[in-house]
C-alpha cells in the first residue's frame, strides 16, 4: 500500500500583466550607446551605404521603449505564469519524452568555445565540434544498426520528410519513380508519417488496428502491390504497443520491392533492447530533443537525426563530415545527394548535449534509461487501472506496455459527463500543465497519454497518481468542479469546442490593438 499521499496547495501566480509594447514610455531606455567618436565615423562612413536600398527601412521599427527594471520585472511576472519541466511533472506531456537535461551539458554549448563558432569559419578552426558530430554518429549507428546519419533536419517531422526525399530518389534512380506512387503507415502510427510523403506527391494507405493494437499482416498484404514504394510506421506506436512481428511487415513490403522507414521519436523503450537493423529497416530516424536528453525550445531547436542503410547513404544531405585520419572535413561532393534540408548543417548545440549525455552514461547507462523507463511506465499503468474510477486501456488487455500508455476516460465521460479535455485543465489545478491527449481523429475514445521516462523518482510517479485518482473522485462528486476547471491557474476557463470564428483570433499585437 501506497502512503497517505497529501497533495500539494498550489495555486500559480496570477499577474494581470499587460504586453510589452502597453507598457513603453517614449524616451525610455534600457540602455545608453556611447556617441560614435568622429574618427571612427571617417573610417568606416555611414552605416546607411553599406546596407542595400532594397533592405534599408523606410521607417524606424515601432519597438517598446522601456527601462531595463521594468524589462525585468515584466517577463519575471511572465515566468511565473508559465509551467516547465523544471517547475513540475511533464510525465503527462506523452510521446515527447520530457525528462530532465543535465545542466552541465548547458554550460558546454554556452562556452564560447562553442557559442561563438560560425559556420562560414574554416573547417581548420572547427575540428572540435566536427569531431563531435563525427563520433556521436558512430554512437547512433550503434544503437540502430544504420550506416550512415546526417544531422541537418531540424525536428522529427524534417527527419521523416528527408526520407520521405531518399525514398523518392532511390525509386526514381531505379527506374520506377512514377510507377512507385504509394506508401504505406498505420493509422496509429505518428501522423507525420503519412503527412510528410503525401507532400512528397505518394498517396497513403493507412491501416487500421486489429484488437492487439497494430494491423495484421493479411491487411498489409491486402495493400502492397506493385506501387507500393514503401512504409512509413511508428514502433512502439503512441499506445505504448511494440509490434512484436514487425520483420514480418517489413518482409512483405521488400518483397514487393518497397523500402522500409521505421520513425524512432518513440525510442525512449528501446536502447539496447531492439534495434531498427534487426527488424530490416532501411530508414529511421531519432528525436535528440527527446530521448537524448537535449532539451525541447517550444517548437526547436531540434534535430530529427536521420539514418540510413549504406545503399541509401548517397542521397543524404549536404555536406556530409568526414575524416581522413588527419582532419576532419565537410564533404559537399555527393550528386546523388537530395540537397539541403536546413541551412548549414543543423542544430548542432543539440547534438553536442546529446553527445555529452551519451558520453556521461555509456552503454550500460542507455539500456538502463531504456529499463527504467519500461519499469515506470507499468508501475504507473497498474496503479491507474486498479485504482482510478473511469479510466480503461484498449487493446492488448493484460499486456504491459513500454515507455508510455494511450488511456481512455469514455467510462468516466458516460458515468459523469466529464471528459478528458475538462481533466487535462483540472489537472492544472494540482501543478500540472495539461497533458498530451492524442493525435486527431480520436480512435481511443477520450484519450490521455502519459510518458514516464527514467528521471522520475517514485514519490513522483506516486503524486501523478494521486492528482487523477483525486480528479476521479471529483468528477464522480462533482463534475462541475472539474468542467469549469482551472481554478487555480493563471486563466480561468473560458470557451469551451475549437475557436472557428475568425474574429475571435488574436494572433498578433497589431489584431489585439484592432480588436
Amino acid at each position: 500500500m501506497a502512503k497517505d499521499f497529501k497533495l500539494r496547495n498550489y495555486h500559480q501566480a496570477k499577474w494581470d500583466e499587460p504586453i510589452i509594447f502597453e507598457l513603453s514610455s517614449p524616451g525610455q531606455r534600457g540602455i545608453l550607446l556611447p556617441k560614435i567618436d568622429q574618427e571612427i565615423k571617417d573610417t568606416v562612413g555611414d552605416m546607411k551605404d553599406l546596407l542595400p536600398k532594397t533592405m534599408s527601412r523606410k521607417k524606424k521599427p515601432n519597438l517598446p521603449e522601456i527601462a531595463q527594471p521594468q524589462v525585468l520585472r515584466h517577463y519575471l511576472r511572465l515566468s511565473q505564469e508559465t509551467l516547465g519541466q523544471e517547475l513540475n511533472i511533464d510525465i503527462g506531456l506523452g510521446t515527447c519524452t520530457m525528462k530532465y537535461s543535465p545542466k552541465i551539458n548547458e554550460t558546454f554549448v554556452k562556452n564560447h568555445k562553442f557559442s561563438e563558432l560560425h559556420p562560414f569559419q574554416d573547417e581548420e578552426t572547427l575540428q572540435g565540434v566536427l569531431e563531435i558530430i563525427y563520433k556521436f554518429e558512430g554512437f547512433l549507428k550503434e544503437i540502430s544498426g544504420m550506416d550512415a546519419f546526417s544531422f541537418q533536419p531540424g525536428g522529427g517531422g524534417q527527419g521523416v520528410y528527408s526520407n520521405a526525399s531518399i525514398l523518392k530518389a532511390y525509386h526514381k534512380d531505379h527506374g520506377e519513380g512514377k510507377q512507385r506512387d504509394e506508401i504505406i503507415t498505420t493509422m496509429l502510427s505518428h501522423p507525420v508519417n503519412a503527412a510528410a510523403p503525401r507532400t512528397k506527391g505518394f498517396k497513403v494507405i493507412t491501416l487500421m488496428p486489429t484488437e492487439t493494437g497494430y494491423p495484421d499482416i493479411e491487411s498489409l498484404k491486402a495493400v502492397v502491390s506493385e506501387r507500393t514504394a514503401g512504409m512509413f510506421i511508428t514502433n512502439p506506436e503512441d499506445t505504448g504497443i511494440f509490434n512484436p512481428i514487425i520483420h514480418e511487415f517489413v518482409d512483405i513490403v521488400h518483397k514487393a520491392g518497397g523500402l522500409c522507414i521505421y520513425d524512432q521519436a518513440d525510442a525512449n523503450g528501446l536502447f539496447g533492447i531492439a534495434r531498427a537493423k534487426e527488424a530490416g529497416i532501411d530508414m529511421c530516424h531519432f528525436n535528440l530533443h527527446k530521448a537524448f536528453s537535449s532539451p525541447h525550445g517550444s517548437m526547436g531547436p531540434g534535430c530529427g537525426a536521420q539514418g540510413v542503410t549504406e545503399k541509401l547513404a548517397k542521397y543524404l544531405p549536404v555536406p556530409v563530415i568526414k575524416y581522413d585520419g588527419k582532419k576532419y572535413f565537410l564533404d559537399y561532393d555527393h550528386k546523388d545527394s537530395i540537397g539541403k534540408v536546413r541551412s548549414f548543417y543543423g542544430a548542432i548545440a543539440v547534438v553536442v548535449r546529446a553527445y555529452a549525455w551519451i558520453m556521461a552514461i555509456g552503454a550500460d547507462g542507455l539500456k538502463e534509461v531504456s529499463e527504467l523507463s519500461i519499469l515506470n511506465n507499468n508501475y504507473l499503468m497498474k496503479k491507474f487501472l486498479q485504482e482510478v474510477k473511469g479510466i480503461g486501456m484498449p487493446w492488448a488487455k493484460g499486456k504491459n506496455r513500454l515507455e508510455q500508455v494511450r488511456y481512455s476516460w469514455e467510462k468516466l465521460k458516460e458515468d459523469t459527463g466529464v471528459g478528458t479535455d475538462d481533466i487535462d485543465r483540472r489537472s492544472m489545478d494540482y501543478g500540472l500543465q495539461g497533458y498530451f491527449q492524442s493525435h486527431h481523429p480520436w480512435i481511443i475514445q477520450e484519450p490521455f497519454t502519459p510518458e514516464c521516462n527514467e528521471t522520475y523518482a517514485k514519490q513522483e510517479l506516486d503524486e501523478y497518481f494521486q492528482i487523477f485518482k483525486k480528479i476521479s473522485e471529483e468528477a464522480y462528486t462533482d463534475s462541475e468542479l472539474v468542467k469549469t476547471a482551472p481554478h487555480n491557474g493563471s486563466i480561468s476557463f473560458i470557451q469551451t469546442g475549437e475557436i472557428t470564428d475568425p474574429e475571435n483570433l488574436v494572433v498578433t499585437w497589431r489584431v489585439y490593438k484592432k480588436n
